[in-house]
């Protein structure tokens, strides 16, 4: 390792995979930012992560290249930046990417700095070694940026002060709220905006590349739950939903979702896997299977799930944050076949059936290889040959079975194994989600496995930690890590309830109004206010490929506040949705997140509480849990309860059998203790979309 390079200690295996680079690489940090103010040379950082395919390109081409490095080294302070650790710097500059290029960033992120006050004043993305694609080769544009910033120092000042200018207005805009014109009428609009962006061919929004956008599908989802009326909506989310598992951004073979389609088909994706998707996806389905009964979201949230115990989950309880893209130098390898090779392994009906279900009866459709990718439907599969469809599904599924043990010998794709707060608590919910809808307690007992070892080792001094990896938690929390895992554990709770947990919710709630609000126009910003100092804070509205911090803490405070009785959760929460307000009103399907706060702010929740001896409340709990209602909270409390907060004090047991109390808002039904009675209510309400409080 060069001695220079100061990576080496570092968690994240992304920076340290640069560790050994002839690049003088620094962490982020104190080090770096004095260095670069001692020696007056602009800071080049470069933000990624480490299931990234161009990242990997460049650091091969660029970064592992001497003559390069040697260019790096002597006209740069070179800083290296996990996106996945340090998601607010990454937050700043690509915001900053965008407004100086007018094009959405990515990464990897390369972006140059002055070295006094970090305002960046050149950015891009991935730059080739060579010259290509109309991008000049990096080592020329390394020159010619030094050129520039010794001979134009001070046209890149002025440039720096509008760009931080600009850069305030955006955040400004934000700021700017109009409280007394908020509207039910945004969730319409948002419905029918993803109706108009929506490919009815393919499904998804948009074209190539596609992402899966979770948040449009379950606004489309709840939008049907209002009041059962709009089928078309929730024929919209199925539709996607469909089109997306028979994909080949569903690995059809060991389950888990890759992150986008390259193709306007879902054929082939972008072959990384990352915990921030599936987890939101595996809500999503599991959610979609409560409202359709439709075996293949099942069957979606079984293979899903399957893939993250067996790959995901370490054996301290956390959650991995990704699989790469990459195996043996090349993309996809991991994951795609030659037809001589599937031959070899399966018998000849197996093949038959395999090859026509997926394709491999057809030519490549990746580089000269397959991968699978559902191309033929049960229906036409069976129609022109003598056996029954169970015989082809039958084996198909073995086919499946000996395709991925054969493909367990092969090189696996690397694993980042650092465990980032947030992106567990996305999928603690979709695993406790996924445990509760379709009846599977191990996914019930991974999901608290994974919360007791965020609670254990990254809640320090009623403060977050926001990552960990070989026996270190260090980095302040963001706001995603705090709202995400209160939302992950009001989800875990209605699968299961434990003491302790809901407490641990409050306290978070209470952290992020002490620690993340904005106190003068609403809103919360992404970094709590003892934070290093950047170039600004961060605070944001709208939906990325993770929903909205900002919709999600809405979301939470205004249930706990519902929960509890404590209004100050209630009005934080919708100081946030005033904040919100001209940005949701602008483009309200942009901001999904926020429109679940929204609806239940003139939709309040459904509140029922069951009280009573364990072993029978096993027997009400379903008939309230089970049934797709979004809107609906259901705790199960045993009797032997102590220390609940607020109403839930309030919810006495009895001394024999279960009483149920349900209330939404302010109003309240008479608490109901005979089983029958309590089953036709669900029954009614279920089939109404909400409970009538007449």
């Amino acid at each position: 390792m060069p001695e220079d390079n100061k990576l080496a200690q570092e968690t994240s295996p992304y920076l340290l995979q640069h560790a050994d680079n002839p690049v003088h690489w620094y962490p982020w940090g104190e080090e770096a930012l004095a260095a670069a103010k001692e020696s007056d040379r602009p800071i080049l950082l470069s933000i990624g992560y480490s299931a990234c395919h161009w990242c990997h390109v460049m650091a091969h081409e660029s970064f592992e290249d001497k003559a390069t490095a040697e260019i790096m080294n002597r006209l740069f302070i070179n800083v290296k930046v996990d996106r996945e650790e340090r998601p607010d710097l990454d937050k700043i500059y690509q915001r900053a990417h965008q407004i100086m290029t007018q094009r959405t960033g990515g990464w990897p992120l390369t972006v140059f700095l002055m070295p006094d006050d970090q305002v960046p004043f050149f950015a891009g993305t991935y730059f080739p070694k060579t010259s290509r694609h109309q991008l000049p080769a990096f080592t020329d544009l390394l020159q010619r940026v030094a050129d520039f910033y010794r001979e134009h120092r001070d046209q890149l000042e002025i440039q720096n002060d509008s760009l931080m200018t600009a850069m305030r207005s955006l955040h400004n805009s934000e700021k700017s709220s109009e409280t007394n014109d908020t509207s039910p009428a945004v969730l319409d609009m948002a419905r029918q905006q993803l109706q108009q962006a929506m490919d009815n061919t393919y499904g998804g929004f948009g074209q190539a590349p596609k992402f899966p956008h979770p948040t449009n599908i379950e606004r489309l989802m709840r939008h049907w739950a209002l009041a059962r009326s709009d089928t078309r909506a929730l024929q919209i989310a199925t539709f996607n939903l469909i089109k997306m598992a028979e994909g080949g951004l569903n690995d059809q073979l060991g389950g888990g979702f890759c992150r986008y389609s390259v193709d306007d088909y879902w054929m082939i994706p972008h072959f990384e896997k990352m915990l921030y998707d599936n987890g939101p996806l595996l809500t999503l389905y599991s959610e979609a299977w409560a409202a359709t009964q439709l075996p293949l979201f099942k069957e979606v949230v079984e293979t899903t799930s399957v893939w993250v115990l067996r790959e995901m989950q370490s054996p301290e309880g956390g959650y991995y944050s990704s699989l790469d893209a990459d195996s043996e130098g090349e993309e996809g390898k991991f994951y795609s076949w030659q037809v001589e090779e599937v031959k070899n392994i399966l018998d000849d009906d197996e093949y038959f059936y395999f090859a026509q279900r997926y394709g491999f009866d057809r030519k490549p459709n990746f580089e000269q290889h397959y991968y699978p990718h559902v191309f033929t439907s049960w229906d036409s599969l069976t129609l022109k040959e003598k056996h029954s469809l169970e015989y082809a599904q039958t084996k198909v599924k073995s086919a499946r079975e000996k395709l991925f043990l054969a493909r367990e010998s092969r090189i696996r794709p690397g694993r980042d194994e650092k465990i980032l707060c947030s992106w567990n608590a996305l999928m603690i919910k979709g695993m406790a989600s996924a445990g509760r809808h379709c009846q599977r307690q191990e996914l019930i007992e991974s999901a608290s496995l994974a919360l007791d070892f965020i609670e254990n080792t990254l809640w320090k001094d009623q403060r977050l930690l926001a990552t960990y990896k070989d026996g270190r938690a260090h980095l302040n929390a963001y706001l995603d890590d705090y709202v995400f895992l209160i939302d992950a554990i009001l989800e875990l709770l209605q699968a299961r309830w434990r003491d302790g947990d809901l407490s641990f919710a409050l306290s978070l709630a209470d952290t992020v109004i002490e620690q993340f609000e904005d106190e003068q126009s609403g809103g919360f910003y992404f970094t709590s206010d003892d934070h290093e100092a950047l170039i600004e804070r961060p605070k944001s509205f709208g939906d990325e490929a993770i929903p909205s911090g900002n919709g999600i803490a809405a979301y939470v405070l205004h249930r706990l506040g519902h929960l509890t009785g404590d209004m100050k959760y209630i009005q934080a929460a919708e100081r946030c949705i005033a904040a919100a307000w001209p940005a949701v009103r602008q483009l309200p399907y942009a901001h999904n997140a926020l429109l679940m706060a929204v609806e239940e702010t003139f939709n309040p929740p459904e509140i029922v509480i069951l009280r009573g001896n364990a072993n029978e409340l096993a027997s009400w709990q379903p008939l309230s849990t089970t049934p797709y209602a979004p809107r609906r909270i259901t705790l199960a409390i045993p009797e032997t309860a102590t220390d609940l907060p607020g109403l839930l004090d309030q919810r006495k047991s009895i001394d024999n059998g279960v009483i149920a109390y349900i209330c939404k808002g302010t109003e309240c039904l008479h608490p109901i203790t005979v089983l029958t009675d309590f089953e036709n209510l669900i029954k009614e309400t279920n089939a109404s979309a909400e409970l009538k409080f007449e």
